[in-house]
């Protein structure tokens, strides 16, 4: 392998807020969604390039950055962009809050497939709108759709939009075209928009392929929104860029107001940069991360079917992101995580934090070089054998 993922890279004393925020330097943080890996030589030569001019004044986002989003999608996701759909932003948590603020009006209902990430939460709230829940089903270590209980409630005629998270987060779900087209016909019948994220659209494991819900038909283009950014899959979060993209003219219109009234509508020049580098050069990198975490994954399952049987961990077919049950405990999931902080030495995620779904299960990071992943889990057999 090219690129060196075992690398151990210490992050704490950088502001990071995944290292830096825990109570004292001997807790290990698996939980906020960055990686703990170096990111693709091309995009930090491609920074320093730019610090070396050593002006930062505001930016403009050049041709250039349109036809690299779009020739990436065109390429590795046979989508086609036109890019006037484009509006960049400064990340998919404001980009969803301003659609919501441009498609709704406070007191209508939004639809989100629990569990799921929570900010879809706040941003829900945040508008004054109401979350409408349709819980997935959860059987023999994997999640699927509820259609029937999907249809009742996308019918509810104040139901205006749908989150979709594609792939999942926190339950790992590449959602298949089938899918897909199910929960488009659904929300087109009802008048519902479907508002896509897929921020971890790039994270996809072999065996499985990400589906652009817009690309499907012309009718889910016209119906739908999608998020998206190359922060997750080339852990530039920081640079804080991503963008949303909209075929529908008057939607269209009414986002960008929005974007503009949260003031949300400036990037920064590193972002547009790291952006053109990562899709121009960052490919191969790419590939042998995916790989990596693959074999990280792998390594957390067989770990489990050993160690912690009771502790199943949901199959994983996209993102760095691994939902392990651990009802067997019977702990609140908040507690839990209190817990393992403080006697284990060991941060993860709440399931609660993504719906009361989530209850009795935990999210685990396993972006993070093998001898970390493997630490983190010696220190959660150490604490069930306490426990």
């Amino acid at each position: 392998m090219k690129y060196d993922f075992n690398k151990q890279i210490s992050r704490r004393g950088t502001d990071s807020y995944k290292w830096d925020s825990a109570p004292n330097e001997n807790v290990l943080p698996m939980w906020v969604a960055d990686m703990d890996f170096h990111t693709a030589p091309a995009i930090v030569d491609a920074l320093h390039q730019r610090v070396e001019h050593g002006i930062f004044g505001y930016t403009h986002v050049p041709d250039s950055y349109y036809n690299t989003v779009t020739d990436w999608f065109a390429r590795r996701h046979d989508w086609l962009i036109n890019r006037q759909w484009i509006i960049y932003t400064s990340g998919v948590v404001p980009a969803i809050s301003a659609i919501i603020k441009a498609l709704t009006q406070p007191k209508d209902k939004i639809l989100v497939q629990t569990p799921v990430y929570n900010c879809f939460f706040s941003s829900i709230r945040n508008n004054g709108c109401k979350a409408v829940c349709s819980p997935l089903l959860y059987a023999n270590g994997t999640y699927t759709m509820d259609f029937d209980d999907l249809e009742r409630k996308a019918a509810d005629p104040k139901v205006k939009v749908m989150l979709l998270c594609n792939p999942h987060n926190p339950v790992g779900r590449v959602w298949k075209q089938e899918e897909l087209v199910r929960i488009g016909e659904i929300c087109i019948r009802h008048g519902v928009t479907v508002v896509s994220d897929e921020i971890h659209c790039e994270l996809v494991f072999p065996g499985h392929r990400y589906t652009p819900f817009a690309s499907i038909s012309e009718d889910f283009l016209r119906h739908s929104v999608t998020c998206i950014s190359p922060s997750k899959a080339f852990n530039i979060a920081g640079l804080q860029i991503a963008n949303i993209i909209c075929a529908d003219a008057d939607h269209r219109a009414k986002i960008d107001r929005a974007i503009n009234d949260n003031e949300v509508c400036d990037v920064n020049p590193f972002g547009i940069i790291a952006t053109q580098a990562a899709y121009n050069e960052g490919e191969e990198w790419l590939n042998q991360l995916i790989e990596y975490l693959q074999a990280n994954y792998l390594h957390m399952q067989k770990f489990c079917r050993e160690h912690l049987p009771e502790f199943p961990v949901t199959v994983l077919e996209g993102t760095y992101l691994v939902w392990m049950d651990c009802r067997k405990l019977n702990m609140h999931s908040e507690e839990l995580e209190q817990r393992l902080v403080t006697e284990a030495g060991l941060w993860l995620n709440a399931g609660t934090m993504y719906g009361a779904e989530g209850e009795g299960f935990m999210r685990w990071n396993i972006a993070c070089p093998r001898a970390t992943l493997t630490e983190g889990l010696k220190r959660f057999v150490d604490f069930v054998s306490l426990v």
